[in-house]
């Protein structure tokens, strides 16, 4: 029932060596805290909290990739003129307002391609700081909802479209959280492959990494889906993610993680990573590298009254507690199953009943 993942091996026993020298996740913290900032001649982009990774910035033209279901983006051009702004990964029935000076400025609908993509059309004001903002109709709203959770593509990307068209087939899914291994080594080619393939999905998918991400550069997810530590808040609920693909959490990010779980206290608050801090088995490479810090964080999570924690990297599906908060790994995205244990792929879908309570998480079987 062990399984053995190759990559995640190797960093595992180098481990040691490198945080003996550096911090082997400092250098993708820092990075989170350059995503969603562009600038162009003399247009410049700022989205707020980096909820965005900015595709493309060019004169009158940019493209975002959304981590969040709403976003607030300041354009700032001084020659002013038309824009054509394209949002990928945003819930289809979002709708982007622009206003500068005090003023509305009139957004068109252009171009619709697919039900997560949306292209608009923008004047910004000569001298003028427009701040653009992306909100669906029921992101204050407090009645039922349901969500998804799903990790561990990886090598299986050729077969995602079967997990895709039963994530479409279940009723009432608002969008989903991937938590890490989207790909098997993490190339431009392999996460531009995966933005292609969720194209077909009917409602954006929120991710952060995992350590199969890491396998060609660690620098390239952030340019193609943004930060791997990031929070943001939808319908009574506080969503953080976390980027624990290296077996441990930066530094940088214990640093960030006290103001958010204080932003969380009176939501309810789910906590969404790769790599589980305690493995519920024990017995496989499958959680930090540090007892100490797996510790740590799980004592800061409890006492933060977090009141959920989603896990990938073990390619299957298990229900435990940590910390005395519920836990689930969910690692049946197509990846080399765990043997002999009955779950294949597959994902999971969460039904919120406001104000903080979770009413059912259920395992929805692909195979």
């Amino acid at each position: 029932m062990i399984v053995r993942d190759p990559l995640f091996v190797l960093l595992f026993l180098t481990a040691p060596l490198a945080l003996s020298c550096l911090d082997v996740a400092e250098g993708r913290a820092r990075r989170d805290l350059e995503v969603g900032k562009a600038s162009t001649g003399e247009a410049r982009v700022v989205v707020d909290e980096g909820l965005a990774a900015i595709r493309r910035l060019a004169p009158g033209e940019l493209s975002l990739w959304a981590s969040a279901p709403a976003l607030s983006v300041r354009l700032a051009d001084p020659g002013g003129g038309p824009w054509t702004v394209t949002i990928e990964n945003m819930l289809a029935d979002a709708e982007l307002s622009a206003h500068a000076e005090g003023k509305r400025v009139p957004v068109a609908l252009v171009e619709a391609p697919f039900p997560t993509q949306r292209t608009f059309r923008l004047t910004v004001p000569p001298g003028a700081e427009a701040t653009l903002s992306l909100r669906p109709p029921d992101a204050a709203r407090l009645d039922p909802w349901r969500f998804a959770v799903f990790a561990d593509v990886q090598e299986d990307i050729d077969r995602v479209q079967d997990i895709y068209a039963k994530m479409n087939e279940a009723e009432g899914i608002r969008f989903a959280l991937i938590s890490g291994d989207l790909t098997s080594r993490g190339s431009a080619e392999q996460l531009e492959r995966f933005q292609r393939e969720m194209k077909t999905l009917a409602f954006p998918c929120y991710a952060t990494l995992g350590n199969h991400e890491l396998g060609t550069r660690d620098d390239l997810y952030h340019e193609w889906f943004g930060r791997g530590n990031f929070r943001f808040a939808f319908r009574g609920v506080q969503f953080t993610m976390l980027d624990s693909a290296s077996a441990t959490i930066d530094p940088l990010v214990y640093g960030w993680l006290p103001g958010w779980l204080a932003e969380g206290r009176d939501l309810l608050h789910v906590v969404t990573m790769h790599l589980a801090p305690l493995d519920p088995v024990g017995s496989r490479n499958g959680a930090f590298a540090s007892r100490a810090e797996a510790n740590k964080l799980l004592t800061m999570l409890a006492d933060g009254r977090v009141d959920l924690t989603f896990y990938g990297h073990i390619h299957s599906f298990y229900a435990f507690e940590n910390a005395g908060i519920p836990a689930y790994i969910s690692g049946g995205g197509g990846a080399i199953p765990e043997r002999l244990d009955g779950v294949g792929r597959h994902f999971v879908t969460v039904d919120v009943e406001p104000p903080g309570r979770v009413s059912q998480v259920a395992v929805v079987r692909v195979d």
